[in-house]
């Protein structure tokens, strides 16, 4: 997915610069960067942090910033920041989404004569794209402006120019983005978690299309936001940090409110609740603390050479890593009837080990309750799955066992409660070899978050897109 950070202050920002990008490091696992900007023009700095942590990438880079300007990204995407000479000026770009429309955007500008640099993959670079659809007009805000329009997905940005920064969200609001502010300084996040313990307190929320102006006096809309938003219901599920607050709503809270929700109406004869390390955690305390029922760790997450399961370009190796994280614990696990709560299934290979490895080490019992429903469609504007084709999601594989092929019936099978959703969730239930899964209902999902359902994305569920 992808988190960015920036920071104007009447001093030097580079500390806040590192280690408010550094607080995104959960959101992307390909590159970081970092740019500034003084009198003498702008610093940049990108690595690659697929085998390591952002700030062990970067600590020996910051002799080389200074400024009172500067933004950074962690990103699953392409090397950004990019620092583009225009027409408008000398400007830096980061960007978050998925832009689904690139080939497109890009025989536009090939019309124009413009030109685009390769990446190393030979694909385009979608942060590039947005500067040449910027570059189109005669200003920052109508080049924002016109980006937003123009792409079909999701984009958020923060522009850094020698003046101050452009934050604006995507049209939709999927991705936030929030001012902090203490003192003399002013940052734009992605994730309010990155403010506390830099001393910031959350100043505004960024609506959907919402353009503001950062400086070191404070932030100046440049667009009124949209009337329609629709932020990803993933954020508090699994993408967000357990202390970031989207739309004002804390993520460890709705997690709570997920597990509480699994609980009611839920009769198990269960020993134990456990939570998939580390987002399964909150929903499993939610759950426990609903039911009465005590939580134990069956699984301990070791992590110090192991900084992501998901780091490696390969499947294999990724589901290797994970296995190697997760450590059980026999006597927390023999003889007992022990019910796991997870974010989600995705594809559920690491999941199936992990489930194995419980029945291996003496359980009686496993069952599983995810914390949203299952998933069937791909995400269109996010980076989620995106190495993944819309097969390898475990409900799309139930539907194509049960009926030949994987687009039949979608509408029944993303119904809760009905004949095809209850055969598709015991077919999932057959492959990871689990007692039993009932997953979350998307109106209980909803619920938790506590926004109105029209105001979320609720695509990868139910394929609904409002606007």
């Amino acid at each position: 997915m992808g988190g960015f950070f920036g920071v104007v202050s009447k001093n030097d920002c580079v500390n806040d610069l590192f280690y408010g990008t550094d607080y995104h490091s959960h959101l992307g696992t390909k590159r970081g960067g970092l740019t500034t900007v003084n009198s003498d023009g702008f610093s940049r700095s990108i690595h690659n942090i697929e085998s390591n942590y952002f700030r062990s990438k970067f600590e020996d880079d910051l002799h080389e910033f200074s400024g009172k300007k500067g933004i950074g990204i962690i990103s699953d995407n392409d090397a950004q920041p990019l620092i583009i000479g225009s027409h408008l000026g000398k400007f830096g770009l980061v960007t978050v989404g998925k832009i689904n429309n690139v080939e497109e955007l890009a025989r536009n500008a090939f019309r124009r004569k413009m030109h685009f640099s390769e990446t190393s993959g030979g694909d385009f670079s979608p942060t590039e794209l947005v500067a040449t659809l910027i570059c189109q007009e005669g200003s920052y805000e109508e080049g924002i402006q016109n980006a937003q329009e123009a792409i079909k997905g999701s984009c958020s940005m923060l522009l850094l120019t020698e003046q101050g920064i452009y934050a604006a969200r995507d049209k939709l609001g999927r991705t936030p983005i929030i001012i902090g502010k203490k003192d003399d300084i002013y940052a734009a996040s992605s994730e309010t978690c990155a403010f506390p313990n830099l001393g910031y307190e959350v100043d505004k929320y960024l609506g959907p299309g919402e353009i503001v102006f950062v400086t070191e006096d404070g932030h100046e809309q440049r667009k009124k936001p949209g009337s329609k938003m629709q932020i990803c219901a993933f954020l508090w599920v699994y993408y967000g940090y357990p202390a970031s607050n989207y739309e004002g709503i804390n993520v460890e809270y709705v997690r709570y409110r997920c597990g509480s929700a699994l609980a009611k109406n839920d009769d198990v004869d269960i020993d134990y609740v456990a939570g998939i390390p580390d987002s399964g955690i909150g929903h499993a305390i939610g759950y426990a603390n609903e039911r009465k029922i005590p939580y134990i760790r069956p699984f301990t997450k070791y992590t110090p050479t192991w900084p992501r399961s998901f780091m490696p370009q390969d499947q294999s190796v990724r589901d290797l890593v994970a296995k190697m994280k997760l450590i059980p614990i026999r006597e927390m696990i023999e003889g007992k009837n022990i019910l796991f709560c997870e974010d989600s299934i995705v594809r559920g290979t690491q999941l199936q080990d992990n489930i194995q490895i419980l029945f291996d080490y003496g359980a009686s019992e496993v069952h599983m309750r995810p914390a949203c429903p299952t998933l069937i469609y791909s995400c269109d504007f996010l980076n989620f799955s995106t190495s993944r084709s819309t097969l390898d999601l475990a409900g799309r594989k139930a539907i194509k066992e049960l009926e030949g092929f994987d687009d039949m019936f979608l509408d029944e099978y993303a119904t809760s409660d009905s004949e095809r959703n209850r055969a598709m969730v015991d077919r999932i239930r057959q492959r990871l070899r689990l007692t039993s899964l009932k997953y979350q209902k998307l109106e209980n999902l909803v619920e938790a978050i506590g926004l109105p359902k029209e105001r979320l994305c609720t695509h990868c569920w139910d394929e609904s897109s409002y606007f």
